[in-house]
């Protein structure tokens, strides 16, 4: 186990997530029978239902994160894990730097060694339960175990 996530920041926008959801469904559901219920819902205003879509994933998405907030980021000795959706060869692992995106969210993000200028999401910033330094040295010493002597290991 590498990182852990905080309980509150997912809860949250699971939460904010089912309101909107709950609240969309709402204000689309207008009908006297289930079957136009049902159709209004899916086939009313399309951005709405675009809006639906986009609550239920989100409601999953943070939903899945909750479930295993314990160990997000773990490693098995080849692989680098995120969750159940990503994983990275150690071997592959070059850095793992703190960036902010273009909304100001500081995220941990992987340099990966497959000749793209593209870094790899690991986490954000908000939600580590753990210093994100300390992450970043974990990562950094599962990769360098890999390769041959660990080179966090290593005094200088």
């Amino acid at each position: 186990m590498i990182a852990r996530l905080k309980a509150k920041p997912l809860i949250v926008w699971q939460l904010a997530c089912a309101g909107a959801l709950a609240a969309l469904i709402a204000r689309q559901a207008e009908g006297y029978s289930a079957l136009s219920i049902v159709g209004n819902i899916l086939f009313g205003n399309l951005v709405v239902t675009a809006a639906i879509v986009a609550a239920a994933w989100g409601l999953n998405h943070f939903h899945r994160m909750w479930r295993q907030r314990g160990s997000y980021v773990f490693h098995d000795g080849a692989r680098l894990y995120r969750g159940s959706d990503a994983s990275w060869p150690l071997a592959s692992i070059r850095d793992a730097v703190v960036e902010r995106s273009d909304i100001g969210i500081a995220s941990l993000r992987l340099v990966i060694d497959d000749d793209s200028e593209v870094t790899r999401a690991l986490v954000p910033l908000y939600l580590l339960d753990d210093a994100p330094e300390a992450v970043r040295g974990a990562v950094l010493f599962a990769a360098s175990g890999v390769r041959g002597f660990p080179t966090g290991s290593v005094m200088n």
